[in-house]
């Protein structure tokens, strides 16, 4: 049991609420039984379905009795009367896949409907959250990563985990699941009310590389795909915001709810960007995300016709300029003492923890801003899961914050968790 685990704010959220919990075939399923019975004693009604192979790791009397309902399991029992998931997806508020195999997600994602698990969830009227399990190597599968970004594209389902750590073949790394008690918090949580503690924010968000041009056909640029920032905009907009988005050249949708989208290429369209969008006194919004992977350097001069290799010569050398410091300015503009608007930076960087966190540290001071994101750029860029830490400004700030890792728009939400506590506070 996690630390700070509280029953009661479960059970304020889940007492006489119905949840559909399904169990597929994973060796993680025996932690569903632990999940059944927080959402039984925080009093939730819980309604189980296993999937064939999820029966043959727990067995359906054990999560029948922890239940106290019988576990559906077939689409074509001539037993029961009606359509079986259709009358789940209509009595359940939520439904939760506990765990979710690399083979569910791929049903899901394509929305297949072959049994009465995947079924049920093209059904649903209500949240899905998805718990998924597997060996790492499998998570980390281009498939599986294609099956993740599918479903979050679809916006229907919710992640919790997986997490780092050891699983069952005796190796470590992403793929185990998430604790029970994170898995019934997360469902509790896509029960209650949506949160809607930024509304009437005005929260600026920057997402995706910049590109700096060498010449009309070539940039210097980076492999940054835009999801992180793409995913704080939408979750900040579905938290009541006013969004603002400025993208670098990415090839995302923008995000439903998002008041306004800017596209840029360089960092010099991106600051004017945010010129327009904060204003002079930088009093247009309560919030800037800089999430943005602006390019440090440009080409002192850019040429106007493509440069051309001619037969016999060394390569040209390109001279760089430095790009002006954007956050920096803005932290300087701000000045000492002012709280608004709320500024974010991302630290991306490469080694272990403790330099990623090191380096997101003085960046904090230097640019005078309120928090840092730090991440490692061998977890984040063009993934769609990442590995996150917020180092805050103010008191505790000397701790080492840990690691959260998950999708991305999970961790949106952790850092807009963030944003919103210190908005109520300043």
């Amino acid at each position: 049991m996690r630390r700070g685990f509280c029953y009661h704010r479960l059970s304020m959220a889940l007492a006489g609420k119905t949840v559909a919990l399904a169990v597929t075939g994973s060796v993680a399923a025996y932690k569903a039984v632990e999940v059944a019975r927080l959402l039984v004693l925080a009093g939730a009604k819980v309604l189980p379905m296993m999937t064939t192979s999820g029966a043959r790791f727990v067995g359906p009397v054990t999560l029948a009795g922890v239940c106290g309902a019988p576990v559906a399991t077939d689409m074509w029992d001539p037993a029961y009367p009606g359509e079986r998931h259709v009358d789940l997806a209509t009595r359940a508020d939520v439904l939760a896949i506990v765990p979710a195999t690399a083979d569910l997600l791929a049903r899901l994602a394509h929305g297949r409907a072959d049994d009465l698990v995947t079924a049920t969830a093209l059904c649903a009227r209500g949240p899905v959250i998805v718990a998924p399990a597997m060996h790492p190597r499998m998570w980390d599968h281009p498939a599986t990563r294609e099956s993740v970004a599918i479903l979050a594209r679809h916006g229907r389902v919710t992640f919790v985990g997986p997490v780092d750590g050891p699983v069952a073949s005796g190796d470590s790394g992403m793929g185990r699941l998430a604790d029970p008690d994170a898995i019934a918090a997360a469902i509790a949580a896509a029960v209650a009310a949506p949160a809607r503690d930024l509304e009437g924010r005005h929260v600026v968000v920057t997402a995706g590389p910049t590109y700096e041009r060498v010449d009309p056909v070539r940039f210097l640029g980076n492999r940054s795909s835009g999801k992180m920032g793409f995913a704080i905009a939408a979750r900040a907009a579905a938290r009541g915001a006013r969004v603002t988005l400025v993208a670098g050249p990415v090839s995302l949708a923008t995000p439903p709810g998002v008041a306004a989208r800017i596209d840029v290429e360089s960092a010099t369209e991106l600051s004017a960007a945010l010129d327009e969008a904060l204003g002079a006194s930088l009093a247009g919004a309560d919030v800037l995300v800089m999430a943005a992977a602006v390019a440090d350097f440009r080409p002192s001069h850019a040429s106007p016709v493509k440069i051309k290799k001619a037969q016999g010569e060394d390569a040209p050398t390109l001279s760089l300029a430095r790009n002006p410091d954007i956050l920096a300015a803005l932290g300087a503009r701000r000045g000492e003492g002012k709280t608004a608007p709320l500024l974010v930076g991302f630290a991306l960087e490469t080694g272990d923890d403790a330099e990623v966190l090191a380096y997101a540290r003085k960046k904090l001071a230097e640019k005078r801003v309120d928090m840092i994101v730090a991440n490692a750029a061998h977890v984040s860029l063009g993934h769609d899961t990442n590995r996150l830490a917020v180092v805050e400004a103010g008191p505790g700030s000397k701790a080492a914050p840990p690691f959260t890792a998950g999708p991305k728009e999970a961790l949106a939400d952790k850092i807009l968790d963030r944003v919103a506590a210190r908005l109520a506070t300043a």
